[in-house]
């Protein structure tokens, strides 16, 4: 059984020109153990999806669809039904360390308090287990350093702070936004690192929500890449990554910059960039988010929703692609494989 089923969810945002579709039609489920990958330029609609699950949106936006915990309908609770759910079963790292943390409380003050609100903990119980936590996410010294506050830390050790407040509860969902944002390459690989080892280690379900594709495919089973709020290919990260299916998804892995390539002398070596500029959501079109943006764009793309087909089935289940154009692109890629 799911622990996580979310069905044809759609979000809509009132901004300054009137109503925007952030998130469209949105569908996807995870069990216990699972780890599931949000891949897409900014704006694409991760993290307000990720929001949503939190019951973090602004009060204005209009939800509907169905989100399912643990056969538990999310959407339409109040704030205060949401509370009892939020750093208790489901649990949020967020993006920006420093905005997480509140820079006037310690951090054991911080860590402790979802302790004392869910888990009913007296003060010296809670500040044990804080000490605990931080000591398990690599805090050197923690019960010496527990009443510091934020600004004494470095950015990767605030960031581990973040993750033992997540897991103070022991959650069942943890979501991962950014999680590595502003990190050198090395506190990055540890932070990640220490991520997949805590989910492993308490079978938790992960979402992980990153920018970069190498992320993606280390620390993900499966994967899904959005685009204008709407997944436009999903499946098993393997499999993705191995037959991109649409020209979106093919248009970030050409973006990748390649370590060695070979070029003439005195040559510049250029990326690969996708044309044209992400559109506002108050101005995506009625079909395909990518339309115009797209080499293989047909008048039918901007007026027909595509479809979503199954274009190969494995373990992990569905590698599925939103594409009126996925016979013309499977075609041309075939071409290229050749040559």
């Amino acid at each position: 059984m799911s622990l996580l089923e979310v069905s044809n969810l759609r979000i809509r945002l009132q901004t300054h020109r009137g109503p925007a579709d952030a998130v469209r039609g949105v569908s996807f489920s995870l069990a216990r153990g699972e780890t599931l990958g949000l891949i897409g330029e900014s704006g694409c609609g991760k993290s307000i999806t990720a929001m949503s699950l939190m019951g973090l949106l602004p009060d204005s936006a209009q939800v509907t669809g169905s989100i399912r915990f643990d056969g538990q309908e999310l959407v339409g609770r109040t704030d205060a039904q949401m509370c009892q759910l939020r750093g208790n079963r489901i649990g949020m790292v967020f993006q920006e360390p420093m905005t997480a943390l509140n820079p006037v409380h310690t951090i054991g003050r911080q860590v402790a308090e979802p302790l004392r609100l869910h888990r009913g903990m007296d003060a010296a119980s809670a500040r044990k287990e804080a000490i605990a936590l931080l000591d398990r996410v690599g805090i050197p010294n923690a019960a010496q350093r527990i009443d510091a506050y934020p600004h004494q830390f470095s950015g990767g050790q605030r960031q581990r702070i973040t993750i033992a407040m997540a897991l103070a509860c022991g959650p069942d969902l943890l979501i991962a936004d950014e999680p590595t944002t502003a990190l050198d390459v090395t506190i990055q690989q540890q932070i990640l690192d220490l991520i997949s080892d805590l989910v492993a280690e308490r079978n938790m379900a992960m979402i992980l929500i990153s920018h970069d594709l190498g992320v993606i495919s280390q620390n993900v089973d499966r994967m899904m890449v959005m685009y204008g709020g709407s997944v436009v290919e999903s499946g098993s990260t393997a499999s993705v990554f191995s037959a991109m299916a649409h020209p979106y998804t093919r248009g970030l892995f050409a973006a990748r910059p390649h370590l060695g390539a070979v070029h003439a002398p005195g040559q510049r070596p250029r990326l690969s960039t996708i044309p044209g500029t992400v559109p506002e959501l108050v101005d995506l079109p009625a079909g395909c988010p990518f339309a115009g943006r797209c080499g293989y764009t047909i008048d039918a793309c901007h007026h027909e929703p595509p479809p979503v087909t199954v274009v190969a089935t494995d373990a992990d289940g569905d590698h599925a692609v939103r594409c009126l154009r996925r016979e013309a692109i499977a075609e041309a890629r075939s071409v290229e494989v050749a040559a």
